[in-house]
């Protein structure tokens, strides 16, 4: 009796076994596309995340990973009781808000207008326009807006005095760095932002439309009662996924619009972790940093999702 109850809770293993065998013959093609990018993720994301312990040590690169000491949770309580940490907080969070509201509805309002676009060959040529800003570095976008920006011969000073005003110094001014800041990611990222919502809108049934010019609803009233219901989980998902980027405003575009003058506005964990680092040399410290800003994404994703779940929506898992 014990064998044959033995053998019959094999069963189901070898099944599975058996299952994913011919689930890899069959979608052999399938598995292999996506292997670049599950390598690209092994590799480059979960391997490095074995360096984190270093934010737990006092590391030091000749004595390695295995020969520093412990110190605990040393570097996190060093990091909250910096004079600097509700400042460059504040700064981050400031950053992140204004990137939530001002930018995350744009590639949304600008792929509704793009969707009501009836000649193709127009719709083509716009969407191009606003893609090829995606494809230049933020180098060469900070660089463009320096150019526009100078007193010296900057093409909006030069328009400015021209229709009766002072120069203003954009560049050195702290109150103008996040608007600065989030123009320029407008610039180079809305046009890109629609292409997940136009194809979405792709996949609505065009006799909801029809339906709905029968009735006597508008453009407008079209894209309130059908667009934007159906692409709403969508916006949902793209939703949470931005929480999580909540400490991650971007190395690189912070630090090539920080200068001496705005930094009190503008330094942000990125910038703060090079700082402490690569310029310091101080390792552990500014990699319990970085724990602490995926710690807090991490939370704040899952809660959420967890929220989304609970009205009703469409999480992420």
């Amino acid at each position: 009796m014990n064998h044959t109850s033995a053998q019959v809770k094999a069963l189901p293993r070898l099944s599975r076994k058996e299952g994913l065998a011919k689930s890899l013959m069959k979608n052999g093609a399938l598995y292999f596309m996506i292997l670049p990018g599950l390598l690209y993720f092994l590799i480059f994301k979960y391997l490095p995340m074995f360096g984190l312990v270093i934010a737990f040590q006092d590391y030091k690169p000749y004595q390695g990973i295995f020969g520093s000491d412990w110190v605990g949770f040393a570097h996190f309580e060093r990091l909250f009781s910096e004079p600097m940490f509700l400042n460059i907080l504040t700064n981050t969070l400031v950053l992140f808000v204004l990137n939530l509201v001002i930018f995350f509805p744009v590639p949304i309002v600008l792929a509704l207008m793009l969707n009501e676009v009836r000649q193709q060959v127009f719709k083509r040529i716009i969407q191009t326009m606003v893609y090829i800003p995606h494809f230049m570095s933020w180098v060469i976008i900070v660089s463009i807006s320096f150019v526009m920006l100078s007193m010296d011969r900057g093409l909006i000073n030069e328009l400015l005095v021209a229709a009766g005003f002072e120069k203003v110094n954009f560049l050195m001014n702290p109150d103008w760095f996040r608007p600065m800041y989030i123009l320029q990611i407008i610039w180079r990222e809305a046009g890109w932002g629609t292409i997940i919502y136009l194809a979405a809108m792709a996949s609505i049934d065009p006799q909801l439309y029809e339906a709905s010019r029968i009735d006597g609803a508008g453009r407008f009233r079209q894209i309130w009662h059908i667009t934007l219901p159906s692409i709403r989980s969508v916006i949902i998902v793209l939703l949470l996924l931005k929480i999580g980027d909540v400490l991650e405003v971007g190395f690189e575009h912070i630090f090539l619009l920080l200068n001496a003058m705005n930094r009190e506005v503008g330094e942000v964990f990125d910038t703060y972790v090079y700082l402490a680092g690569l310029q310091q040399g101080q390792f552990s410290y500014s990699a319990a940093v970085g724990f602490f800003k995926s710690f807090v994404g991490l939370a704040l994703v899952i809660g959420a999702n967890w929220l989304s779940k609970k009205f009703g929506e469409e999480g992420i898992y």
